[in-house]
């Protein structure tokens, strides 16, 4: 590890090019930067599991921490690469002082060349990330709505400042449930009269499985609030009788459906490594997203 004190982007840049030329190997096969913005708090967890990320994308993580107020007006770096932390690169940078509103001059000399740039803000995202500086380099921005005070509020805000290549982790946390659910809906070839989904109060991603059940079928769709954990039932009143897919434990669901012995589907809480490693394999817009978050019904707020 390489410690820099009152530092500067261009200096950075050249420390990851000296580990690396100490370790003897070359900055190739990076296939992305990785830009997370973060407060102190979150930083260490957030850093973390972008490196186990870097396993199955090896890029370059840059997590930069603002910290207005905090002494003088310079830039702290720690820089480190390979090793036990992955076959990536790391650099976490706290922007001193005035500096804190510079992250964007720090961030340029660092981005890799022809490589596609992806922000991650783990709490407290800018309003229209895509119009942010940090934001404007970037072909996919990730928040997590998870971490928000106000769920319904920070709803309204992704929805006003929506650009296609935003994304959440709130959405991604539900591939596995909308596969499960899609995977029945497929085999049961059954008219859908209604949608009923049991989950932990003001749980995101809760909020946007009910507003695709809504989108996708086109019925109504209840959220009934329980103690959790996350989400528990995804119950489908069909023309044939009740599909019901059940997760007590959050680890193993229960499917049973009319006519069919009951069968079980492994269905865990992941962990953030594996929904930002989903996130990176794919790039594109998420279409699909977009739809359901324009979507979302927010009390006091009328929706197309």
């Amino acid at each position: 590890m390489i410690r820099l004190e009152n530092t500067s982007g261009g200096a950075i840049a050249r420390a990851i090019a000296e580990e690396r030329h100490q370790m003897g190997s070359p900055a190739t096969g990076m296939v992305l930067t990785m830009l997370i913005l973060s407060n102190e708090e979150l930083a260490s967890d957030a850093t973390e599991a972008a490196v186990l990320s870097a396993r199955q994308h090896p890029m370059r993580i840059l997590t930069l921490i603002p910290r207005p107020g905090r002494g003088p007006d310079h830039i702290d770096a720690q820089v480190m690469v390979g090793g036990d932390d992955g076959p990536g690169e790391v650099a976490i940078i706290r922007l001193r002082g005035d500096r804190s509103g510079h992250a964007n001059s720090v961030v340029v000399p660092l981005l890799l060349p022809d490589t596609p740039v992806v922000s991650w803000w783990p709490s407290d995202p800018p309003p229209v990330p895509a119009d942010d500086p940090i934001g404007r380099h970037c072909a996919r921005r990730i928040t997590d709505l998870a971490t928000a005070p106000d769920v319904y509020a920070a709803i309204i805000a992704r929805q006003s400042g929506y650009v296609p290549g935003d994304t959440d982790l709130a959405w991604t946390r539900l591939t596995s449930w909308r596969s499960a659910l899609a995977s029945v809906l497929d085999d049961d070839a059954v008219g859908v009269l209604s949608a009923t989904v049991i989950a932990e109060g003001d749980n995101p991603s809760a909020i946007l499985l009910a507003t695709w059940l809504r989108w996708a079928l086109q019925v109504d769709v209840v959220l009934t609030p329980s103690t959790g954990p996350g989400i528990l039932e995804v119950s489908l009143q069909t023309t044939q009788g009740a599909i019901v897919l059940a997760r007590p434990d959050g680890t193993v669901a229960s499917l049973s459906r009319p006519g069919v012995p009951d069968s079980t589907i492994a269905l865990p809480r992941r962990a953030l490594p594996d929904l930002l490693s989903e996130e990176l394999r794919r790039l594109d817009p998420d279409v699909v997203y977009g739809a359901v978050l324009a979507a979302v019904p927010v009390p006091g707020v009328s929706t197309p």
